[in-house]
Order: C-alpha cells, then sequence, then structure tokens
C-alpha cells in the first residue's frame, strides 16, 4: 500500500523532488489552473497556508491543463501569474496529467484511494482537493467546488494536525 512519501514529481523550477521532503507533515494536493473559474480559489490557499504552515501543514500545487485548456502556460508563466496576482508561497510544482493514460503516479495513487467526502474516481475538474495526514496516508477528498477555508477542509485539517 503506497504513501505519499512513495513519490516524487518536477517541481515548478524543473527539478525532482521526492514527496518524502513533506515526511511528518499535513499536506492538501491540489491540481490548479490559471484560467478557471475556481482560480480565485488561490487566494483561499495561500490563506490556509498562511494560517496554517507553521503548525506541520503544506499546500502542493499541481498545475493541470486538462480541464478545458485552463492551464495552457509554462511552468514560469504559471508561477508568475501565481505570485503576481495571488503571492502564492506554497510548493507548486510542473503541470502534469491528473487523470487518463498519462496520468501522473502520485494521481493514480491519490484517484485509487476510498476516502470522503467526495470518494474514489478520476479527478471532476480543477481544484480537487487531498488532504494527506502525517503517516503519508490519505484522510479525505475533497470536490473542487469545495473552498480550501471551508469548516469541511479546516474541521479535517485541524483533526490531522492534532494526529500524533
Amino acid at each position: 500500500m503506497s504513501i505519499l512519501w512513495d513519490f516524487s514529481a518536477r517541481n515548478i523550477e524543473g527539478n525532482e523532488r521526492k514527496l518524502s521532503d513533506f515526511k511528518d507533515q499535513v499536506c492538501l494536493i491540489v491540481n490548479v489552473a490559471s484560467e478557471c473559474g475556481l482560480t480565485p480559489q488561490y487566494d483561499g490557499l495561500q490563506r490556509l497556508y498562511t494560517q496554517y504552515r507553521d503548525h506541520g501543514f503544506e499546500i502542493l500545487g499541481f498545475p493541470c491543463n486538462q480541464f478545458g485548456g485552463q492551464e495552457p502556460g509554462s511552468e514560469e508563466q504559471i508561477q508568475t501569474f501565481c505570485r503576481t496576482n495571488y503571492d502564492v508561497e506554497f510548493s507548486m510544482f510542473s503541470k502534469i496529467e491528473v487523470n487518463g493514460d498519462a496520468r501522473h503516479p502520485l494521481y493514480d495513487w491519490l484517484c485509487g484511494e476510498a476516502s470522503g467526502p467526495d470518494g474514489a474516481g478520476d479527478i471532476a475538474w480543477n481544484f480537487a482537493k487531498f488532504l494527506i495526514g502525517k503517516d503519508g496516508r490519505l484522510v479525505s477528498r475533497f470536490a473542487p467546488a469545495v473552498e480550501p477555508c471551508s469548516k469541511d477542509i479546516t474541521s479535517a485539517m485541524d483533526g490531522a494536525l492534532t494526529k500524533s
């Protein structure tokens, strides 16, 4: 059975990063896009990160262009957009695919895990959220429309952060 630490991914600067670097942290993994109706969720993600980062929390953003071509830019353009428009400070990674035959192995694992409230299966749209506990296991999955600072997410995060 896999856990988050078993995977690696290229960061937005193009360097391979082992996700074991986030060991013992609670992580929120999100497939993001710059030209989506949900793009303003970057603001909520950054606010969440600012509030919880000193408590062992990290956000891992994975740009994806599979939904309506809403992430067409290069990694450099994505990074500039995120910093300029939303002051994004959390970890961003290179563009990946989250569904289909070329799905990144991380998302293969995430989509195969049964967890509530959104359940297992393919990603429906940009900004699907996966909460990972300190042990590297999936805690919860949230639909794209669920706001990052919602009570559903913050309650699940608080529980994961207090669990040893």
